[in-house]
């Protein structure tokens, strides 16, 4: 099988992460893939922004924690109030991916490029985990201020990246396959 398939079809959710740092290349590579990513109309719309500060994930993680525990939904709440829960699964980067406000289409462009990022990831043997619940960090007074997200973005997602600390390599779940029909 052609090795871009291979790595789609290995690629999983990494929720443990080993303490090591990615390597400035590596983690070059991984940009670079974002910005290669398709785009509407070449609009290019995405910021990166890149968190390895040990105080500011901490921050993150804590303000994510405590929206979590505020929510409505109760499988959240439950994650938020578990003092052990770290958002980032305890990865020691985080990429912010933000939008440009006006772009014609900066959520399918940014969803794009964190694709990019993960399989780049992937194929250099760097686990990672798309990040919706960034969102409660993003509500925070001058979170968006902090992060240092340009004027006219949006932050979008965050995807943790670090190396796998599991031993094993997990299994993924079985595929729908009933989820496509033809007009020939």
């Amino acid at each position: 099988m052609n090795e871009v398939l291979n790595v789609i079809k290995k690629r999983r959710s990494i929720r443990t992460y080993a303490k090591e740092q990615l390597s400035q290349d590596n983690l070059d590579l991984i940009i670079l893939a974002g910005i290669y990513a398709p785009t509407a109309n070449n609009e290019q719309p995405w910021h990166f922004t890149v968190v390895q500060n040990a105080e500011m994930l901490a921050r993150i993680n804590a303000e994510c924690s405590r929206g979590m525990a505020l929510s409505d939904n109760e499988w959240m709440r439950k994650m938020g109030a578990n003092p052990a829960f770290r958002f980032t699964y305890g990865a020691p980067t985080l990429i912010i991916v933000s939008g440009k406000k006006e772009a014609t289409a900066f959520a399918a462009d940014c969803s794009a490029a964190i694709e990019n990022m993960i399989l780049a990831a992937a194929s250099l043997g760097i686990g990672s985990v798309w990040l919706g619940l960034v969102n409660f960090f993003f509500n925070a007074e001058d979170s968006i201020k902090d992060l240092g997200i340009p004027d006219g973005y949006k932050p979008f997602y965050g995807v943790a990246f670090g190396y796998n600390s599991s031993e094993k390599e997990a299994a993924g779940p079985k595929r729908k396959t009933d989820v496509v029909n033809y007009i020939r």
